[in-house]
This record gives structure tokens, sequence and C-alpha cells, in this order.
């Protein structure tokens, strides 16, 4: 049974930092692009950052040089450390799993930013 589960939403002040985690389970992690994705009230979906299963990583102009996304094959989780939050990074935090023409998804983890 395909699993990705994210932990570490929460509340912080403009400035902090959150750390989130998606652990993966019932596939071949190390083979599948690893995406953050969010959703704020009000807006679509939008792609935050993603890892391929080789290490390269992309981000979003909204968040590069404050967002850091990385992946550990072997505990078949990935993170995504997010620094100098903004209130406009206050969205539900998703995570993705692609490849193969298959497509996991968490169920999505609630992050607040208070200015």
């Amino acid at each position: 049974q395909v699993q990705l589960v994210e932990s570490g939403g929460g509340s912080v002040q403009a400035g902090g930092s959150l750390s989130l985690s998606c652990a993966a389970s019932g596939f071949t992690f190390s083979a599948y692009v690893m995406q953050w994705y969010r959703q704020a009230p009000g807006k679509e979906r939008e792609l935050v950052a993603l890892i391929s299963s080789t290490g390269y990583t992309r981000y979003a102009d909204s968040v590069k040089g404050r967002f850091t996304i990385s992946r550990d094959n072997a505990k078949n989780t990935a993170f995504l450390q997010m620094n100098s939050l903004k209130p406009e990074d206050t969205a539900v935090y998703f995570c993705n799993a692609a490849a193969y023409a298959r497509d996991y998804w968490g169920q999505g983890t609630r992050v607040t930013v208070s200015s």
C-alpha cells in the first residue's frame, strides 16, 4: 500500500523556520521524483520544489534562496527546509511522488506564518 505521510507543519512568526518531512512507503522511493506543492486558501495548488531521483532540484521563484528540498533514499523520506518564512507562505503543503506515469499524494500538512 502506497503511503506518503507529511509532518512538521505548524504555526510560526514571519522570519522563522520550519522543516517538513514526507515519509514514503509502498513504492521504490529512490526512483521517483519527489515534489512539494502548496495550496493557499482560495488559490490553486502550486509547485514549490522538486528533487529528481539523481538529486537535481528546482524551486518556484517565490521560494528560491529560502527553501531547500532534499531526500534521504535510505530512509525513504523527503524534506523541505523552509527559512525566512513570510505570511504569503501560509498554505497546506503536500508531498507528491511521481514516476512511470504514477502519481502519489500525501494528505498535507498546514503551515501558518503570522506577521
